[in-house]
């Protein structure tokens, strides 16, 4: 593939062109858009979540995580002129520590991008194929963030994502917590089929078929593509709405979901995970811990934007919310939801800046607090779990369109689910970068 004849070098050829360019290093002097103009597009991001408490939970720390990623999207059709579909292929790094169970802790971590094992590691590689305006499919190594119970998006960003806690950004996080849904950056063998019977995306049908490994966020498997530890495959299945026009023209657009799934693995019933609530001195006197085979749950999921500045305006409010239902028997959470706003354009001049407002509700499964107040009947010094809720405020300065810096604060109810530890308050500060 020789080099395009005015390709000038890959640094831009002025500051200006360089802070209001798409990407941080540019066009590559044209190479950039000569390659994706054959099919290859190349995609880098660099992401870190510092977190810090002043004040509550088990101790005070600050710590720090990020994420590199890079990745590619090869369109062979025209890259050779063979429709066969479009490789996806991303390569993820992470690094850092976490805020986890040393020091809040908490059940859904408040920084996004930590967990999963802090590791080089394949995120995604597949082929995905359009059939005319009716049929998508996609199968290989992927993650079922991507597809289901997924954020949906406004003004190019997903809204989910405008939040550092883990609760909120990619996926309503108890969809993890109780059963085998596949999380970024975790690539599992899978696949899904997505029907558009009006040949829009006004009305969506899908349904996925992944493989359920518990083994694969542990640091030492990055790279694993084998079926050696499945426990089981996870079924989705989503129905989608879309309502409206486009952010910036037309009715405003809103977006429904509803969902569900089987997961057939063995687990041990909830009460066998009483020790993430109990301290070490408590005996767990005659613990149930029978398995059962199969686990079910369900989702549904909204959005609306309900204000725009005027007719073409980039700027408008968005408004969500969440809720997930998890199998009684087995679920960590079986009652888990989300809301939030976001403002998009904030002050005179910063148009693409945001303010977000949101937050979660868990509920820890009443299964683990009947069996914690069996305990106390028996004078052991117990905790009741009962739930843990947040709230995030934060600001997102976005200079580039490649750059946000994002500082916020979070406010977290009944750290790790019981009144062990005393409430919350968190720091945050996240930036991103996109290559």
């Amino acid at each position: 593939m020789p080099v395009p004849n005015d390709y000038h070098g890959i640094f831009p050829q002025s500051y200006d062109e360089w802070i209001h360019g798409s990407t941080m290093t540019g066009d590559w002097g044209g190479l950039r858009q000569w390659l994706e103009d054959r099919g290859v597009t190349i995609l880098g991001h660099y992401l870190e979540d510092t977190s810090g408490n002043p004040i509550g939970g088990k101790a005070q720390a600050v710590r720090y995580a990020h994420e590199f990623g890079l990745g590619t999207d090869i369109d062979f059709k025209k890259l050779t002129g063979h429709d066969i579909g479009t490789m996806h292929l991303m390569i993820t790094e992470r690094a850092g520590l976490g805020l986890g169970s040393s020091i809040l802790p908490a059940l859904d971590s408040v920084q996004q991008i930590f967990g999963s094992g802090e590791t080089v590691r394949l995120t995604r590689w597949s082929l995905e194929h359009h059939f005319g305006r009716y049929v998508d499919m996609e199968a290989g190594w992927v993650n079922t963030e991507n597809d289901f119970a997924q954020s949906t998006t406004h003004w190019g960003m997903s809204i989910y994502c405008q939040f550092q806690t883990n609760a909120v950004c990619g996926m309503p996080q108890s969809l993890a917590m109780n059963s085998g849904y596949g999380w970024y950056p975790t690539a599992h063998p899978g696949a899904y089929l997505k029907l558009y019977p009006l040949g829009t995306e006004r009305l969506l049908v899908s349904a996925g078929i992944y493989n359920v490994d518990n083994t694969i966020s542990n640091t030492h498997n990055g790279w694993k593509l084998g079926l050696g530890d499945s426990t089981g495959t996870y079924l989705p299945f989503q129905l989608g709405w879309k309502t409206g026009n486009t952010d910036e023209h037309g009715a405003l657009p809103g977006n429904i979901k509803i969902g569900g799934y089987w997961d057939t693995s063995e687990v041990k019933i909830v009460t066998t995970r009483i020790t993430t609530f109990e301290p070490s001195s408590v005996d767990l006197v005659n613990l149930p811990e029978e398995s059962v085979r199969g686990r079910y749950g369900g989702w549904f999921e909204g959005d609306q934007m309900i204000q725009r500045d005027h007719d073409g305006s980039s700027q408008g409010t968005v408004i969500f919310g969440s809720f997930i239902w998890g199998d009684p028997r087995t679920a960590l959470a079986p009652y888990f939801a989300t809301w939030g706003l976001i403002r998009k354009g904030t002050f005179a001049g910063r148009p693409d800046d945001t303010v977000s407002l949101g937050g979660k509700f868990l509920v820890v499964n009443p299964k683990l607090t009947d069996y914690a107040r069996y305990l106390q009947s028996l004078g052991e010094q117990a905790y009741k779990p009962s739930q843990e809720n947040s709230l995030e405020l934060n600001y997102g300065w976005r200079p580039t369109h490649w750059a946000t810096i994002r500082p916020g604060m979070q406010y977290l109810w009944h750290p790790g689910g019981t009144n062990r530890y005393p409430n919350a308050y968190i720091l945050d500060f996240e930036t991103g970068l996109t290559f």
